[in-house]
C-alpha cells in the first residue's frame, strides 16, 4: 500500500521518522512529493506535512525539529491529546494538535541522551532525566499510539482503502554471562573459591561446590535442558546470548576456548537464534569487541547478527556506533535495567539514527520492556499483574514485547516457577 506525503523540503530526519511510523508501524510504502500539483493529482492515501495547509487535505503541521541539524536546546511543554501525553504543540489548523513526527523523532533517536547530563553507574543515562519518567509515560508506547491515531484519521478520510495489518508478538532472550556456577571452571579457580568460602564461613556454598564437582548434583546454572523443555511444551522460542570475554574482574565464565562451552553454544542454536553478549571491556574498546565477535563467529561458523547488553550500562551512542561499524544487524539493549517500560517510547524495532552525523545506520534496535534485574528481591507475581496491563497497551497497537532473562535467574525454584508463569502470561 502506497502513502504519499507532501513536504516543502525533504530532510534525512523526515525520511527516517516517516519510514518508521508510516512504514514499519503502519505498513505503507512511503513516497514524498514537493510539487503541489503532483500531490493533488494523487488519488490514494495521502496527507501534507508543512507549516501551512494547502487546501482541504489531511494536514499535519510541522514543529520544525525535523528541519534542524545537530543537537539544540529545545523549549517545549508537555500536554495531553485524547488522554495521551504529547509535546511540540502546533496550531488548531493541524489535524493533530502537536507534531507527532518531531515528537517521535525526539524519543526514538534518544535526542535527550545526546544533551548534557550526569551519567550514573547502571544505565549511563539516568532515567530521572528522561521525559518519559518525568511525565509518567514510560509504560506507554506513545510513538505507536500516536501512529495508530493517525491511522484512524486516514481511515476516516479514505474509507475504501484497506490498511495493512501487523500482529502482536512476544520475544524471550536468555543471556549467558556465566555458563556454569562451579563446573568446568578449572582446578585453580575451584581451590580459590573454596578457600574464600571457608574464610567467609559460607559453609552451604562450600558443600554445594564440592557436591557439584563430585557430580552428586547438577551445576546450578546448567538449566538449559529445562528451558528447552519448557519452550517446547509452551510453543515458545528463546534466543540465547553468550559472553566470550577474557577472564577478568567483570567476566567469571569458563574459558571461551573450552570445547564444552562451544558444544553448549552450538546445541542452543538448535532451539533458537544465537547472539553475542559483549563483555564490559568490549563495550568500551572497539578492538576487544571485534575480537569477541570473531570468537563468536569462529564457534558458530556464521556472521554475527544479534547483540545484547544486559548487566552493563548501554554506552550510548558509542556502543551502537561500534556495533554498526562491525556490521551487527540487530541489537536488543534499548531499555532501562531497573524499570519496566519503553526507553525510546516505542514497542517497534527501529533503525539507529546517529544525530552527530545525521545518518541512518543499518543497525536495527529492538527495544525491551523488562530486564530480569528488575525482578531481584521483589514479588514476581505482582510484577506479572503490572506486565499484563502493559501487554494490553502493546496488543492495542499490535507491537512487540521483548523480555531479557539470564540462566542464573532459574536457579531458585520460586523465581524459576514465577518467571515461567510470567512467560506463559506474556506469550501471544
Amino acid at each position: 500500500m502506497e502513502l504519499l506525503v507532501y513536504i516543502p523540503k525533504q530532510t534525512p530526519r523526515i525520511n527516517y521518522i516517516f519510514r518508521h511510523m508510516c512504514g514499519r508501524i503502519l505498513g505503507f510504502k512511503v513516497k514524498f512529493c514537493t510539487k503541489v500539483e503532483d500531490f493533488i493529482a494523487f488519488e490514494g492515501v495521502k496527507f501534507s506535512y508543512a507549516k501551512k495547509k494547502l487546501g482541504n487535505e489531511v494536514f499535519i503541521q510541522k514543529f520544525g525539529l525535523l528541519d534542524e541539524q545537530g543537537i539544540n536546546d529545545l523549549n517545549f511543554s508537555m500536554d495531553h491529546w485524547e488522554e495521551v501525553p504529547c509535546f511540540f504543540r502546533v496550531s488548531s489548523e493541524s489535524e493533530i494538535p502537536f507534531d507527532i513526527f518531531s515528537a517521535a523523532f525526539y524519543l526514538i533517536t534518544r535526542y535527550e541522551e545526546y544533551q548534557p547530563h550526569v551519567k550514573n553507574d547502571v544505565d549511563s543515562y539516568p532515567i530521572e532525566e528522561s521525559l518519559a519518567h518525568q511525565y509518567d509515560f514510560l509504560k506507554q508506547p506513545v510513538v505507536d499510539v500516536w501512529t495508530y491515531k493517525l491511522k484512524k484519521i486516514l481511515e476516516a478520510k479514505f474509507p475504501k482503502i484497506s490498511f495493512p495489518k501487523r500482529e502482536f508478538n512476544s520475544h524471550f532472550l536468555i543471556a549467558v554471562s556465566k555458563a556454569f556456577e562451579h563446573r568446568h571452571n578449572g582446578f585453580v579457580r575451584f581451590v580459590g573459591a573454596s578457600f574464600r568460602d571457608i574464610f567467609q564461613l559460607q559453609i552451604k556454598s562450600l558443600f554445594e561446590r564440592f557436591k557439584t564437582m563430585l557430580r552428586l548434583q547438577p551445576d546450578p546454572f546448567d538449566i538449559y535442558d529445562e528451558l528447552i523443555g519448557f519452550a517446547k511444551e509452551n510453543k515458545l522460542k528463546f534466543d540465547f546470548y553468550f559472553q566470550l570475554s577474557n577472564y577478568s574482574r567483570y567476566s567469571k565464565s569458563i574459558s571461551y576456548n573450552k570445547r564444552i562451552y562451544h558444544n553448549l553454544i552450538k546445541s542452543m542454536g538448535d532451539y533458537g537464534d544465537l547472539g553475542l553478549l559483549p563483555g564490559f571491556e568490549g563495550l568500551h574498546d572497539y578492538e576487544i569487541l571485534e575480537k569477541e565477535i570473531k570468537r563468536w563467529e569462529g564457534i558458530v561458523n556464521r556472521s554475527l547478527v544479534k547483540t545484547l547488553i544486559k548487566n552493563y550500562h548501554l554506552n550510548f551512542p558509542d556502543a551502537y556506533l561500534n556495533f554498526n561499524k562491525l556490521e551487527v544487524e540487530k541489537d536488543f539493549s534499548m531499555g532501562y535495567q531497573k524499570n519496566i517500560g519503553f526507553r525510546a517510547g516505542t514497542c517497534t524495532a527501529f533503525q539507529f539514527y546517529d544525530l552527530n552525523l545525521e545518518q541512518v545506520s543499518g543497525l536495527v534496535i529492538q527495544p525491551y520492556v523488562l530486564n530480569s534485574r528488575i525482578l531481584k528481591g521483589v514479588d514476581i507475581y505482582e510484577k506479572i499483574k503490572e506486565l499484563k496491563q502493559l501487554k494490553s497497551a502493546i496488543v492495542s497497537v499490535d507491537g512487540q514485547m521483548n523480555f531479557i532473562f539470564e540462566n542464573s535467574d532459574f536457579v531458585d525454584r520460586y523465581s524459576k516457577n514465577a518467571i515461567f508463569a510470567l512467560m506463559k502470561e506474556m506469550k501471544q
